[in-house]
């Protein structure tokens, strides 16, 4: 299987991309990146790309792929509606809208949020954002579209997020977590579960189109 992945660097990124990485089933991977870094691996390729509303420049590049994950997003604090929809939708619309054209036989899954809205009218920004996201990509003529929306995530590994706020959360709740793991099984995943559950997604695809984090755990078996 070779796999596309967008968001490499972000925390989720991060955990997916190790799983691809240690999966025999995965002969390359591709990471579509700002600038390059990181440690190199033999199933590993970066492309540097830095506009994410146009992809007409690298298309000969983006052929072939079974899988596509996306989880590169931002956190809508402190953000407008315009700013956070041209980030949140249209870099994963641009993206996707390209990768269905080029690779119809792909499975995209793109990492939503807990408390999404479907419907798009509701009084939360990001939650609208984020479902008219969803609804968008679920039209797309994808093999599958398969939406995670992950609640509390447990970073593992090594795995770590780029925003700041988010890095001092965890860097507070990290001594708690192991323990409301244990307690709370259900209401939290990790890094390594989402990135398990999205490459059993992409190979055998899921019940449904969009999972919440009691599915994303399931599909693990734990």
């Amino acid at each position: 299987m070779n796999v596309l992945i967008f968001g490499a660097s972000g925390m989720v990124g991060q955990g997916v991309l190790r799983e691809c990485l240690l999966d025999g089933g995965v002969d390359s991977v591709l990471s579509i990146v700002r600038s390059s870094g990181g440690e190199p691996h033999p199933k590993l390729r970066q492309l540097v790309h830095g506009d994410l509303l146009d992809y007409r420049a690298i298309e000969a590049e983006l052929t072939g792929f079974d899988a596509c994950f996306f989880c590169l997003g931002v956190s809508s604090a402190g953000m407008s509606e315009d700013d956070y929809t041209r980030i949140t939708y249209g870099y994963t619309l641009a993206a996707a809208e390209t990768l269905a054209r080029l690779n119809p036989q792909m499975s995209f899954v793109y990492v939503s949020g807990a408390g999404t809205d479907s419907t798009e009218r509701g009084s939360s920004m990001w939650a609208r954002v984020k479902g008219r996201t969803e609804n968008a990509l679920l039209r797309l003529p994808f093999k599958g579209a398969y939406m995670f929306r992950p609640g509390m995530i447990r970073p593992l590994r090594g795995a770590r997020s780029k925003t700041a706020a988010y890095r001092v959360t965890y860097t507070v709740l990290s001594p708690l977590l192991p323990l409301l793991h244990r307690i709370f099984p259900q209401q939290i995943t990790t890094t390594e579960q989402i990135g398990q559950a999205m490459l059993m997604v992409a190979r055998q695809g899921a019940p449904k189109h969009v999972l919440e984090i009691r599915d994303i755990i399931a599909l693990t078996g734990a």
